[in-house]
Parts: structure tokens; sequence; C-alpha cells
């Protein structure tokens, strides 16, 4: 194996309903992806799906649905356990996690070990605390997991699920100390433009959504306005107008040590992703 061989991991943020899913497939399959050298076969693909099922959760036909599109790896966060199928096949699903940092005897896990030909890649979803539902300590929880998962692989990855930037910047760089190679934050669903590499690690506060940009963060303005306005709750809506985006990051990582060599940020509209797939 070459000194200098690395793999590419390419992460999508928060995917909202339909239009997400359906953004997310059609960027995968276009020449946007091919072009900027986003080959599948040799690309590790990681999706936060919690928002997938209208907005909240993922129901199991959407989990089979997102699998077929070379979808590796599906992490998630607070509204996981939205659609109440999930109960009925989250064990099964083997490439989902929960957040791990939920309490002993929660449905699922939080991390995996993936295969990816000659490479073995460890992955870990975590949920933040401040601004959030209570829920156990992720610090003590990461740093036993990625000295458990580094005795099997160099790599690392984190999708932390939080609200507060101070709390994902201070947890990354904890993470960074113990050697993971890379940690995206997700649940904003606006992409930050703070994309950086700490102590060999890829960093990004939030690597955004994929799903309507007519909306707010992928969901039905007038309704969002409403709650707003009125503090009525509200049933949320998904925002459907034809025009999507993807928000994504792309790492570059040398296999042999776990240590990040490059990030990408990747925002890509439906008209690019379109006029790319018809040339």
């Amino acid at each position: 194996m070459s000194d200098d061989k690395t793999i590419k991991i390419l992460f999508f943020g928060d995917m909202v309903g339909k239009p997400g899913r359906y953004a997310v497939r059609d960027f995968l399959v276009s020449s946007f992806s091919s072009k900027n050298g986003i080959v599948l076969d040799e690309t590790f693909v990681i999706a936060n799906v919690e928002n997938a099922s209208h907005g909240f959760g993922l129901t199991e036909k959407n989990y089979n649905e997102l699998s077929s599109y070379g979808i590796d790896c599906m992490t998630s966060g607070n509204h996981i356990w939205d659609k109440k199928d999930i109960f009925n096949y989250i064990e099964n699903a083997d490439k989902l996690l929960r957040p791990m940092n939920y309490p002993s005897g929660v449905p699922g896990v939080g991390s995996r070990i993936f295969d990816f030909g000659e490479y073995k890649i460890g992955v870990i979803n975590l949920l933040g605390r401040i601004f959030m539902s209570p829920i156990d300590d992720p610090f003590a929880i990461v740093a036993s997991e990625i000295k458990r998962i580094k005795e099997i692989t160099p790599i690392v990855i984190i999708d932390f699920h939080a609200e507060a930037t101070a709390e994902k910047i201070c947890l990354a760089r904890f993470c960074s100390e113990l050697g993971a190679s890379a940690f995206f934050g997700t649940h904003t669903h606006v992409q930050t433009a703070d994309e950086s590499i700490i102590n060999g690690m890829a960093y990004i506060t939030d690597a955004g959504f994929c799903g309507t940009i007519d909306g707010v963060i992928g969901m039905e303005y007038k309704t969002s306005l409403n709650r707003l306005t009125t503090g009525l709750p509200e049933r949320y809506d998904v925002a459907e107008s034809g025009n999507e985006q993807v928000n994504a990051v792309e790492v570059e990582l040398a296999p042999s040590t776990g240590c990040a060599v490059s990030i990408k940020r990747i925002f890509c509209s439906r008209d690019k992703i379109e006029e790319d797939g018809s040339q």
C-alpha cells in the first residue's frame, strides 16, 4: 500500500424529507460528482437521516431507499424515534446509527466499524446536551469509544448532533486530542464556513442540510412564520418547491494514520445538479 494513498469520506448534512432524499440521490449519480472526483466505489458515504421521512424520523422504507443510493452509513439525532416503525427494524439496520449517549437499554447502536475495501472505518454518533433534551455525557462516552475503535482501525469519524456551537467546538478539540479523523457537526441545518484541520482531524461546526432552499431550514415558510409570530404549536411541513440544495463535506484521509489531509465544503443547487447531469 502506497504511503501517499488517501481515501475519501463524503458526509451529507441533515436530509429533510423527500426533497432532501431525491437531491442526494441525484447528486450521487450526477456528472457533478464524477467531475469533482467523487466515485461511489472509492468514497465512503455518510448521511444524517434523522429528518429524512417527511421531516421527522426515518421509516424502514426510506432506510432501504437510501441504502440503494450507495450510502454506506446513516447517522441520526434527536428525531430518530419520531417514526414508530423505527423500533421494528433498528436492530437489523446495519447501516444506521442512533446517538451513542442514549441510556443503556435503548434500541440500536451508537457506533459501528464498517468494512470498506481493504480498510475499516469507525463511525460514532453523539447528541449534544446544551439546549437539547437531557442525555448522557458525550465527552465521557466518546473518549472510551475512540480508544476502543483505534485498537482496531486508525480511522474514526464522528457526527455530533448538537445545537450550541461552543459545545461542538469544545467536543471537537477534545476528540482531536484523542486521535479522531473527522468531526462533523449537524442539527442546525445551516452550513458553517469554518472547515479546518485540528490536530490532524477534519472539522466543521455544521455540515448544513439537504432539501428545499425556499423555506426555513427545509420546512414550510408560512408554518414557521405562524409558529414564531403566534407561539401556537402548528405542525411543521416539509417545504417542496423544486428548488433544492445539497450541503455536504468531503474529507480526504491517510488510511495508515487516520489523519485528515484535506476538507472541502460542498454546496450544490438543483439547477447545478441538473445542468451537469444533462451534459
